[in-house]
């Protein structure tokens, strides 16, 4: 039986982690098919869902991509945006009534049809310009899960010491309790193998989620690959809608899942997870965890997919 170890005194023990003698997971193949899921979700951004959903839309690639943006229950006006918006690979969900951003993120999730998934927000704090950098680590086989890392100084603005500071010691707080090195653990730009998403145990239904996704993937022994990101920071008067209170929570998510005792997959051979490895045939790809079934409808007649409300 593995012997506890124990960090700190007192009567809490962790578990010891596998090691991995200090070495670098090994490169990963390049996806002989790439098509790239953009999910976004939005709640009261009228002012900016727009210019975020039409800058992703615009991108000029080399690879097929989709946006599934969700409506969070907006009441000014967020979803009549998106709903006229006419692109093909746009997908439009809606809420009824506001269940949180891990929530809509998840029900996106659940109707991607990508190969790979990607978190973009609606209120340009972040450039659909990066993806293509975030990308390219994955089709040249560098990297099975990338993140656009918020680096200061390098195109970068930060509109407050107190959220930058909680950011950074959230984000150490991980790395001791996973012993990893991640530089920035709420970034929002997590590109990830679809179904290694739908593998994680993800419960969050609210802002939680961005710590539960990266909590899970290090438990699981998949650390990411992180290229830096353009990022111009908004205000509580802008719309910004953290607080103090969710970043305790983030705090209390770790906890939880780096007490938790499962191990996920993390002891696969060669240490990298199956997911990264070789990913799993659509028709064998478990659904995302505790959502229902999304309320799919044919086309709308404007060339693109649209789905039902969920209350």
């Amino acid at each position: 039986m593995e012997q506890a170890e124990r960090l700190w005194p007192g009567p809490i023990a962790l578990r010891r982690r596998p090691s991995t003698n200090g070495e670098v997971a090994p490169r990963s193949a390049p996806p002989a098919h790439f098509r790239l899921s953009v999910v976004m979700a939005a709640r009261d951004e009228a002012k900016t869902v727009h210019t975020a959903a039409t800058n992703v839309l615009e991108l000029r690639t080399s690879f097929e991509l989709e946006l599934v943006a969700v409506d969070d229950g907006s009441v000014d006006g967020t979803g009549e945006i998106l709903d006229r918006l006419v692109d093909p690979r746009l997908v439009v969900l809606h809420n009824h009534s506001p269940r949180g951003k891990g929530f809509s993120l998840l029900r996106a999730a659940e109707v991607a049809t990508g190969t790979h998934l990607l978190v973009f927000d609606a209120d340009l704090e972040y450039s659909a310009d990066d993806i293509p950098s975030l990308v390219e680590p994955i089709l040249d086989g560098t990297a099975c899960t990338v993140y656009g890392s918020r680096v200061p100084g390098n195109h970068t603005a930060f509109g407050s010491f107190r959220y930058t500071m909680g950011s950074k010691l959230t984000t150490v707080a991980a790395n001791v309790l996973f012993d990893a090195w991640v530089a920035d653990m709420h970034t929002c730009l997590k590109l990830v193998p679809l179904p290694l998403f739908r593998q994680l145990s993800l419960h969050e239904r609210g802002f939680g989620l961005d710590t539960e996704i990266t909590a899970e993937l290090l438990r699981r022994g998949v650390h990411p690959f992180e290229v830096p990101c353009s990022y111009r920071a908004r205000s509580l008067a802008d719309g910004k809608k953290l607080t103090a209170r969710d970043g305790l929570a983030c705090l209390a998510i770790l906890l939880r899942i780096r007490l938790s005792g499962h191990g996920g997959d993390r002891d696969a051979p060669g240490g990298t997870p199956p997911a990264c490895r070789e990913p799993a045939a659509a028709g064998e790809v478990p659904a995302v965890q505790d959502l229902p079934a999304a309320l799919a409808r044919p086309p709308d007649g404007r060339g693109r997919a649209r789905a039902g409300t969920v209350t």
